[in-house]
């Protein structure tokens, strides 16, 4: 390692040792702990996602367990973290990684490549910290340290910006502690070069940041504009029968919310409310309806914003799946499913 890229990891390996949070992955080599911890905490805080990693530690302790459950199981526990494809990755990996390798994770980054749902990030996160290889992870946190200390306007979501962090993080990391020096460039960015009021009167690199001496901090790093946001509208039909059952159905195994369960949804080009004769025809019956939410409720994913309203709606036929409507909290279902069920108590 150079004298510059020392000058670097050097310092930064000695405030993680001091300043670091105590996380329970951070004291395992167990590859199924750290990979079960990576995939919780991807767009996850690290306070949302604790609670979730302790969950499925008990439920699933090993990668067999995982691979053994029943997936609707995975996905119940899973409800309230959102991107539910992480869920169904989770599980399809961990029966992988039991078929075709023996229960036991790949060791190297190229090997762990392989495995679904298991990109750059996460390989080189499983392959550092348990396995000691020397491979950089780049993250948000670690785009944020190392374009404002650098001073790299490349943008962060271009190919040729990701190729150029890749390199530059590899350059710097440990040779003889490649897992400290990953961890501790996460933890400077989420504690320490935090997005919004840095910790630069006290940063360990204060002295040579670029963005700090060019007043660039709340420049970088360089993030191409957003794709445009959808807007759909969305109307979910509460149906209750004179035995306070309902219909709660499961949505296709491919889009949004895939594989999880909700209520009858129509969904329109505009905004507004539906009509009780809208709403009959659809179901091809007759029915009593109450719109439950005079305003619309806004759910924002991504890439769509969500106009979503709620109708009790009593009829006298139900079709399958028919489900007792105090039973419903057992199927796993989405966030706003999750809100919609608080808020709305019947």
């Amino acid at each position: 390692m150079s004298e510059d890229n020392r000058y670097f990891s050097a310092p930064l390996i000695k405030w993680y040792l001091i300043s670091k949070r105590s996380l329970p992955w951070r004291d395992t080599r167990d590859p199924y702990l750290i990979w079960l911890s990576e995939v919780i905490l991807q767009q996850t805080r690290v306070a949302q996602g604790l609670p979730y990693y302790e969950k499925f530690q008990t439920a699933y302790p090993t990668v067999q367990d995982l691979a053994a459950a029943n997936e609707e199981e995975v996905l119940k526990l899973w409800q309230g973290l959102g991107y539910y494809s992480r869920a169904r990755n989770l599980k399809k990996t961990a029966e992988i990684v039991c078929e075709d390798f023996g229960g036991r994770f790949p060791e190297t980054y190229d090997e762990l490549l392989k495995l679904k749902g298991v990109g750059p990030y996460t390989a080189a996160a499983i392959a550092s910290f348990a396995f000691k290889e020397k491979k950089a992870v780049v993250d948000g946190n670690v785009y944020r340290v190392l374009s404002r200390v650098f001073g790299i306007d490349e943008p962060i979501n271009k190919s040729s910006g990701q190729k150029l962090f890749q390199e530059l993080a590899d350059s710097l990391i440990d040779p003889d502690d490649p897992d400290l020096f990953n961890q501790a460039i996460m933890e400077f960015g989420a504690t320490e070069c935090t997005p919004k009021k840095p910790n630069c009167t006290s940063c360990i690199f204060n002295d040579r940041c670029v963005a700090l001496a060019t007043n660039k901090i709340d420049d970088l790093p360089v993030k191409l504009s957003k794709v445009k946001v959808a807007k759909r509208y969305l109307h979910y039909l509460m149906l209750l029968d004179q035995n306070r059952n309902t219909q709660f159905v499961k949505r296709p195994n491919r889009g949004i919310w895939a594989g999880l369960y909700e209520f009858p949804l129509i969904e329109s080009d505009t905004s507004g409310d539906l009509t009780s004769n809208e709403i009959e025809s659809f179901l091809g019956q007759s029915a009593k309806v109450t719109l439950l939410s005079e305003n619309p409720i806004v759910h924002k994913l991504s890439h769509r914003h969500l106009e979503v309203r709620v109708y009790r709606v009593e009829v006298e036929n139900l079709n399958e799946p028919v489900v007792s409507f105090d039973e419903i909290d057992q199927y796993p279902t989405s966030t706003l499913m999750e809100r919609l069920l608080q808020q709305f108590k019947i």
